[in-house]
């Protein structure tokens, strides 16, 4: 049997093509009876659309990016699942594309993957999401965006955010109440300004509780955990050493228990331990970590479905959606005591 076109079901329906792609796209201009007759048709001739058919009469392919470069597997699985599961909903495949932030021709490549995968959209996570070159080029071309996380705004940015500052204040505050007062602190990748965020609100919750912030307890990690292997060796070595420690993330605040297991410190008895994200490795590890949760996926199904009303030039009532993470306290945290 030969397989059903676009062209045979606007015909067997008595429609047009563009009446078809109405249909498929689930557009609100198309009235009941018709609907019901060209979902006949397919049903009928055992339709199954293609993006490349679907977009003959609208000249769109149904094809949205997603660019990322996070080490972080649970943050990308995260992302992709939410926005996989919107774009199933209204009809769009997903094109999901690694790109690496650090290289010399990151621009070029990505306007490479743009132009070739005729794409009607993108989603940007971080660092992408503030790489204003980028940013600039999208413009210039009129092409549609969302950001996911980013840190830099003006006022036509669509985005969707959750505020890491304040996550990130309210965890060490936790610490403080819990009466550390020597806190290491490990940095995420320089290139992902969500690191700077957690580390203003790190700052911040210090100085208000007129705590010093001392540059040795301040050490650089890169997201991973091999980078938190690093710098819990440098902050567990100094003399004194913190008796608690923020990571950025939680591959780094789990690669803090290995070292920690490694000297004998007992966790949380001697040292208290927190990271970022509740990844899953932060409930799977013992002691579990206290962190905080990202609405992650939530992010991503918001910004598609922002990004999916951009595309079809419908109205979009609130550009800029903020969401709240959630602090969650585990078992990696105790009371300070004279003892550790």
């Amino acid at each position: 049997m030969q397989k059903a076109t676009i062209n045979v079901v606007a015909k067997y329906a008595g429609v047009s093509k563009k009446t078809v792609s109405r249909v498929l796209n689930n557009e609100p201009n198309v009235s009941l009876k018709t609907t019901e007759k060209v979902k006949a048709a397919f049903e009928a001739l055992s339709y199954k659309p293609s993006p490349q058919a679907r977009g003959l009469a609208t000249n769109q392919s149904y094809l949205i990016g997603l660019i990322y470069d996070n080490p972080n597997k649970d943050y990308v699985y995260e992302i992709q699942t939410g926005a996989l599961t919107i774009c199933k909903q209204a009809g769009y495949h997903l094109v999901i594309h690694p790109a690496d932030f650090e290289s010399k021709t990151i621009l070029d490549n990505l306007r490479s993957f743009i132009t070739q995968s005729q794409l009607d959209g993108l989603v940007l996570t971080p660092p992408f999401s503030d790489m204003q070159p980028l940013l600039d080029m999208l413009d210039e071309h009129n092409i549609h965006y969302v950001r996911i996380a980013p840190t830099t705004f003006n006022s036509d940015s669509i985005c969707v955010t959750n505020n890491d500052q304040a996550a990130a204040y309210e965890i060490t505050q936790h610490l403080i109440s819990l009466g550390h007062q020597k806190i290491g602190f490990i940095k995420g990748h320089p290139d992902h300004n969500v690191s700077e965020q957690r580390y203003k609100g790190y700052k911040q919750a210090l100085k208000e509780a007129k705590l010093e912030v001392e540059a040795d307890y301040i050490v650089q990690g890169l997201f991973d955990f091999d980078s938190g292997e690093s710098c819990a060796n440098k902050l567990l070595r100094l003399n004194p050493p913190p008796t608690a420690i923020f990571a950025s993330n939680d591959y780094m605040a789990a690669a803090v228990l290995k070292v920690a297991s490694l000297m004998n410190i007992v966790v949380p008895k001697q040292l208290s331990v927190t990271g970022f994200d509740d990844a899953a490795i932060s409930r799977h590890i013992w002691p579990s970590l206290t962190t905080i949760q990202q609405p992650v996926r939530e992010m991503a199904t918001k910004a598609l479905e922002i990004l999916i009303k951009q595309i079809r030039k419908e109205t979009i009532e609130q550009p800029q959606i903020q969401l709240d993470s959630k602090f969650l306290k585990r078992e990696s945290c105790a009371v300070r005591t004279e003892s550790n």
